[in-house]
């Protein structure tokens, strides 16, 4: 379990990088629409490739974020109905949705946008707006992200199987089980006398 838990905290550090850098392109689509607006107000100019250029930044932040937000468990729960329940009851419907619904879901979204690219690559499929950019490209972002989000999933079942053994502590207040991971795998290198490792905190 050692060596899962150490790839799980392997998986929500790249997560969390890749989210945190797709970020700031929520940024970029501001300047480019504030941009684009001042431009047709001021020169009568415009141009759909500004347009769309905005749909695929917002695109890559969508999908290319999910594994953080998987990561840092920020996603929608009924906590009405979620807070009534116990520790354990909780841990088994967050397995039994890991290993059900997330990862076959996302490995089927995995296969079938992969041929949904290929098939727009094969075509050089293009916009159907006047001056639009190529649609391929922004295409391919969705097998990435669900692959992505695949492999953040196997984190989540590692540290959800950890927990339910009673090698991870429950986390008590609400945020990441990538939390009780790094403060696990702090634990286990000061009891082996390697080098502690960094505080705890969100990613």
């Amino acid at each position: 379990m050692k060596e899962l838990l150490a790839v799980s905290r392997l998986i929500d550090r790249a997560s969390g990088a890749l989210g945190r850098s797709v970020a700031w392109l929520i940024v970029v689509a501001a300047v480019i629409s504030a941009s684009n607006a001042v431009v047709r107000k001021a020169f009568d100019w415009s141009a759909n490739s500004l347009l769309e250029v905005q749909w695929w930044l917002f695109a890559a932040v969508f999908l290319l974020a999910a594994p953080w937000t998987l990561a840092v468990n920020e996603h929608i729960r009924i906590d009405v109905v979620n807070s009534r329940l116990s520790a354990r009851a909780r841990n088994i419907i967050e397995l039994i949705g890991h290993a059900v619904f997330l990862l076959p879901t996302a490995a089927m979204i995995v296969y079938t946008s992969s041929i949904f690219f290929a098939n727009s690559y094969a075509q050089n499929e293009q916009s159907p707006n006047a001056g639009g950019l190529p649609q391929w490209p922004v295409k391919i972002l969705i097998p990435i992200a669900f692959a992505w989000l695949f492999a953040q999933g196997i984190s989540e079942l590692i540290k959800r199987i950890a927990i339910m053994r009673g090698d991870l502590a429950e986390p008590v207040t609400h945020g990441s089980y990538h939390e009780a991971a790094i403060e696990a795998g702090s634990d286990q290198s000061h009891e082996g006398g390697g080098p502690s490792a960094p505080p705890a905190g969100r990613t």
